[in-house]
């Protein structure tokens, strides 16, 4: 029996598993690290946290193996949140130790400047690059060079979050295309960097780091973090990829045509295709995906998860202490009052845009709300409105992949919130098509990066085993009665969305 340690760098923290090569997770484990917001649009995490996590969570994991069968460990790989822009010097050595996350807003002077040499529709049509701009990666590069100029003069290399582990693993600076993809400066049609973008953005080409495969071989281990993490000496490095493709390859994504939602603080959909889905109305952000010629599209919300876990903090303080006395999960005991609620929360409308509205929304400065409330409601009401809004949030995302793929006839949820009986079956009636929940749920981003560790060390022949490693523990198929109630609140949600937007 063979086995990889997936890794799974997410901005709350590192998720690692010990993978075996028929797919089964063996043990897992969760490393917290912290994020620094020390200025306005600043959000900073020290790289060194991340590699800090690596270590840690690799000896949790070899605990559950008998030393000979750790050497059966043939490979790691990582997922790695995006947009990540890690200063490599000349001498090798890391630059800033606090480098800028995905989420970092600070270079909107850069982002603007670029587009006065570059048309930004041109731009998202060739990158798909559906964030607010001043999120990718040329713009913070753009803002360390203005900034930070003696730092600046020494970089060699720019590197992503998983890159600089997989440096810190190897000694080797590279990239994938899906990472590379976030990049600002990447054409997705050619799969390579677009020239023209970079000019525009007054860098140096050398800056932006090789592209690999994503199961492509970075290299080995050496023997210092052998020795630093117990994992043998020879251990193959793979180079892994960008959290979106990886958690799109663990969720089934090996096909053209597949799609999921995953149900996390925020909430998307996301499509595996063989073209991007690019739309400059609603502005999908689309990553390449681990698998070559092929894309991962996709559209979100920015509070969904989030949003529910508010209703329980404000409404079911009384559930979260029994839970805390060891009584049942405050989440179960929601699902359970939801329950007593009818389809339609007997009118209530909720609009769960806590967090500002994504792209496809009227405006990012909007806000959340509650409709339709009379005296006569119950918490019951209150918390299947809050289920029943995150799903007609998320309609909207679908109904955008449904002018391009209208054949879309069942759904994969992922993430936590995909434990909800209540809540998968209000997906099936919004969405109008069969919910699969499957033993894949917050997982998916790990078995996509332990995929590529299996194929990268030639103990898997593809990406068909992904299909028999999920194993589908409920089917939900829409309610006639429920689809045509959604079908009717559906304009009204709408109507509070750009009422809330206009407000």
């Amino acid at each position: 029996m063979k086995y990889v340690v997936a890794y799974d760098l997410g901005t709350g923290g590192a998720k690692a598993s010990l993978v075996s090569q028929d797919g089964e997770i063996l043990k897992d484990s969760f490393i917290p690290y912290k994020t620094y917001f020390s200025g306005d649009n600043f959000q900073e995490q020290r790289p060194d946290d991340w590699w800090n996590a690596i270590v840690e969570s690799t000896h949790i994991l070899l605990s559950a193996l008998a030393p000979e069968q750790v050497d059966n460990i043939v490979s790691v790989a990582i997922s790695g949140h995006s947009l990540g822009v890690v200063p490599i010097g000349k001498d090798g050595s890391l630059l800033r130790e606090l480098t800028p996350i995905w989420s970092d807003q600070r270079a909107e002077q850069e982002a603007a400047e670029f587009f006065e040499k570059v048309d930004y529709e041109q731009w998202y049509m060739t990158t798909g690059n559906g964030f607010p701009a001043p999120c990718y990666s040329v713009f913070k590069i753009m803002w360390y060079k203005r900034h930070e100029s003696e730092m600046f003069e020494r970089v060699d290399k720019i590197i992503g979050t998983k890159d600089y582990c997989n440096y810190r693993f190897t000694g080797v600076l590279a990239t994938d295309h899906s990472y590379a993809s976030g990049s600002g400066v990447y054409n997705l049609k050619k799969w390579s960097y677009e020239p023209a973008f970079i000019e525009a953005s007054g860098l140096n080409a050398d800056i932006f780091p090789d592209l690999l495969p994503s199961d492509g071989v970075v290299g080995c281990i050496t023997a210092e973090v052998a020795k630093l993490t117990g994992l043998p000496e020879g251990v193959k490095v793979v180079c892994g990829g960008v959290d979106n493709s990886c958690m799109a390859l663990g969720a089934k994504g090996n096909a053209d045509g597949r799609v999921y939602t995953s149900l996390g603080s925020s909430a998307w959909i996301a499509l595996v295709a063989n073209e991007p889905v690019l739309d400059f109305k609603y502005k999908p952000y689309v990553f390449a995906h681990l698998l070559p010629g092929m894309y991962a599209s996709a559209t979100c919300i920015f509070s969904a998860g989030s949003s529910f876990q508010w209703v329980r903090n404000q409404f079911c303080k009384d559930l979260i202490e029994a839970e805390r006395q060891g009584g049942e999960n405050s989440y179960a005991a929601m699902d359970r009052l939801a329950h007593n609620s009818p389809v339609g929360a007997n009118g209530v409308v909720f609009n769960p845009s806590l967090a500002g509205g994504s792209s496809i929304e009227p405006t990012a400065d909007m806000s959340g709300g509650f409709a339709g409330l009379r005296l006569q409601h119950t918490r019951e009401d209150i918390i299947r409105a809050s289920q029943e809004g995150v799903v007609l949030n998320l309609k909207k995302a679908l109904d955008v992949f449904r002018m391009y793929y209208p054949d879309i006839d069942k759904m994969l949820i992922v993430g936590g919130g995909a434990k909800s009986k209540v809540w998968m079956q209000i997906f099936a009636d919004v969405y109008n098509t069969k919910i699969e929940k499957t033993n894949i749920d917050q997982q998916a981003a790990t078995l996509g990066a332990a995929a590529l560790a299996f194929n990268g060390a030639g103990v898997w022949s593809g990406y068909q085993q992904l299909d028999k490693i999920h194993c589908t523990e409920a089917l939900y198929s829409p309610t006639e009665d429920a689809v045509r109630y959604a079908e009717e609140v559906y304009p009204r949600f709408e109507k509070l969305t750009n009422l809330l937007a206009e407000l």
